[in-house]
């Protein structure tokens, strides 16, 4: 029995072993590749297309979806360059997943519940799968909707929705993440004066490139608001910070420096900036997406990740590096 809170797209994975032929293709192109992946907006090891859904025929563009459906993963949404952008291009994305969907589940009822979608294509994050809709034409697998019949409440033997109880042997909890935040938080990291992260934090993150957070004096995040991270092959963005902080270091210890902190108005800087390249997207309207923290109750509704791709940041982190560390206050404490 699966109980649906919210239903996603997905484009099928098409996983399998891999040949030798693959394998060794990977080793000898290995440099391009990575070369490949640092130029895409989302660190992938192949490019974003540069052609427009909005300009394309609907008989070609059908064709194309076609092609990406069957290559699989997330190279679909590499497909157009538009998708992430234009309401018109998403809506041809949308609509040619669902009619998928509809023709893999022979239920109509079923195929409505997984296809009554409330959010543009890949504005939450996009899963690939593995027979997840085929699974639903077996007889013993059953679909429930709880935006129809929501969950009440446990009991000793089950669930109990609105309208049926379930008797069950196992529950397996899928019910998202508190992310971007969440680890980082319940840490309980303090700076300056005994102040929380938490309290740092309470209206919704802020910091500077995904980094520093003023009054924090040393701490470095990786990957997390503010930065590419999950809105990108996370490897590629790890090691872009990773590389930023460990040159930021070698710089500090080379001048004689033992403190780095960023400013309130750098952090002011980018968190407009951030908010500015969501809204060039379509990812702002997701509803209970955990990009912004509203599937968690009580959460600050802040879009966290950074929406500009990754060629973009790494421009700005370097230019801030080569800028003397422009947004941030580097001292000698023993001075």
């Amino acid at each position: 029995t699966v109980f649906q809170r919210t239903a996603n797209y997905r484009v099928p994975a098409h996983n399998g072993p891999l040949s030798a032929e693959f394998q060794n293709r990977l080793r000898r192109d290995f440099h391009s590749i990575k070369a490949t992946m640092l130029a895409s907006p989302n660190g992938m090891p192949f490019p974003l297309s540069e052609r427009l859904a909005t300009e394309t025929e609907p008989e070609e563009r059908a064709r194309i979806f076609e092609e990406a459906w069957a290559t699989g993963g997330l190279q679909f949404r590499s497909s157009f360059f538009d998708l992430m952008t234009d309401e018109e291009a998403n809506a041809a994305a949308s609509e040619f997943i669902k009619a998928k969907i509809r023709g893999i589940v022979k239920d109509p009822e079923t195929a409505a519940i997984l296809t009554n979608i409330d959010h543009p294509y890949g504005t939450k994050r996009p899963p690939v799968y593995s027979f997840y809709f085929e699974t639903f034409n077996q007889e013993h697998v059953d679909l429930v909707d709880l935006r129809a019949t929501p969950i009440e409440t446990f009991t000793p033997h089950g669930i109990r929705t609105s309208d049926s109880d379930y008797r069950l042997d196992v529950v397996v909890f899928a019910t998202g993440f508190d992310a971007m935040t969440g680890a980082l938080l319940k840490m309980d990291i303090r700076g300056r004066g005994g102040k929380t992260l938490a309290d740092a934090w309470s209206a919704g993150p802020r910091n500077y490139l995904g980094l520093q957070v003023a009054g924090f004096p040393n701490l470095f995040t990786v990957t997390g608001p503010g930065s590419p991270s999950v809105l990108s092959n996370m490897p590629v963005s790890i090691e872009q910070h990773v590389d930023w902080i460990t040159d930021c270091i070698e710089h500090m210890e080379h001048v004689g420096i033992d403190s780095i902190e960023t400013t309130q108005e750098a952090m002011t800087e980018w968190v407009q900036h951030v908010n500015d390249m969501a809204n060039a997207t379509l990812m702002p309207k997701a509803n209970h997406s955990w990009y912004h923290g509203s599937n968690v109750p009580g959460k600050p509704v802040v879009f966290m990740p950074y929406a500009g791709g990754i060629p973009r940041f790494r421009k700005i982190c370097d230019e801030v590096a080569a800028d003397g560390y422009r947004g941030f206050v580097l001292t000698n404490r023993e001075a």
